[in-house]
């Protein structure tokens, strides 16, 4: 991959990332100078995935603090805020997200200079960017444990190098496993509308040489059926006290994983956890009609119908075979989530 997924750029004080919605015809950056533009980025999807959102989050502030022209602190901490709330309000299911605003802002609001402030925010943002780093390996390596020595793995949507800064989550176990010697291969969703899995995962791990298959949506369960799937590995936007929070589908495989008896696993960071939450409080985002109603250039979907298009759904903790973060491999009734959670706000 060309680069980082998001990375802040020393020479021009902004924050650069690959731009998703090119892949995989086209790999290109974009480059934010503000904040505005960072939120546009998140919102159409330039930017996506729990952690490159905190990264993106905590990069915001940081460019936020950098931009504003106010010369006395406390109208300057109002504008940072402002900034902040702005791109809070991008993505409102994705907890990471305010989790990257809210680390580097409790930095700026402690410190007692607008130098200060600057600095402060800019050397915490780029922590939250080298710790992903590290926290993802750590997630892969646990996770490894639990794939075959030989056989296929299903996923759903992206949760790879794309979505964090580097390496992945869910597709940070499988390249963990590859590269301990284990012979995986993989079926990727394409993941509609927007086709995550068929454009950002198969491009991924075709990139790295593991062998991968795109097949439609519809298709995981008969698969699942004929005992072409040994295992299931998403990722995750939030995980509550009760359910886990991933793209749209999610749910279905995990239903369909329980049917067959296939394990079903979800790989996600500390910061990920939301144990003040359950899932009917979550709001799940509900984004655009053109998502489904158009197909490129082409209407596929008359005038009069109506559209439902939310990002994401809730898959309840009973369905999940274990959760895999830094600290480890997480097992039903998951007890030690609330410990590992704890951990992630010090």
């Amino acid at each position: 991959m060309e680069g980082e997924t998001i990375r802040w750029e020393d020479d021009t004080g902004e924050v650069s990332l690959l731009d998703q919605t090119a892949l995989p015809a086209r790999v290109r950056r974009i480059r934010c100078r503000d904040v505005e533009r960072l939120a546009e980025a998140i919102r159409r999807l330039e930017i996506r995935g729990a952690p490159a959102l905190g990264v993106a989050g905590a990069y915001g502030v940081a460019l936020a603090a950098a931009r504003s022209r106010e010369q006395d602190l406390e109208p300057f901490l109002a504008d940072v805020s402002d900034a902040a709330e702005l791109l809070r309000s991008t993505r409102p299911t994705a907890v990471n997200l305010s989790w990257g605003i809210d680390r580097v802002l409790l930095k700026v609001q402690a410190a007692r200079s607008i130098a200060e402030c600057r600095r402060v925010a800019l050397a915490e943002a780029k922590a939250v960017a080298a710790e992903d780093a590290l926290i993802c390996r750590r997630i892969g390596d646990h996770g490894a444990s639990l794939l075959p020595d030989r056989g296929t793995v299903l996923t759903h949507c992206n949760a790879g190098a794309l979505a964090t800064s580097e390496w992945g989550t869910a597709l940070g176990v499988i390249r963990s496993a590859v590269a301990a010697g284990k012979e995986i291969r993989v079926l990727a969703c394409e993941t509609r509308p927007l086709l995550q899995g068929a454009r950002l995962t198969a491009w991924e791990l075709a990139r790295d040489g593991i062998p991968v298959t795109v097949i439609v949506d519809s298709a995981a369960a008969s698969l699942m059926q004929a005992g072409e799937v040994d295992c299931v590995i998403v990722g995750a936007d939030r995980i509550t006290r009760d359910a886990v929070f991933n793209k749209v589908g999610t749910y279905m495989h995990a239903v369909c994983a329980r049917h067959h008896g296939i394990p079903f696993y979800v790989a996600a960071p500390r910061s990920t956890l939301d144990p003040g939450s359950t899932a009917a409080g979550v709001v799940v985002e509900e984004r655009a009609r053109e998502e489904v109603s158009r197909f490129g250039s082409r209407q596929v979907v008359p005038d009069a119908a109506g559209v439902r298009n939310p990002a994401f759904d809730a898959t309840p903790f009973p369905l999940v075979s274990a959760i895999i973060t830094e600290d480890g491999i997480h097992r039903p009734p998951f007890d030690t989530l609330g410990r590992a959670a704890g951990r992630s706000q010090r």
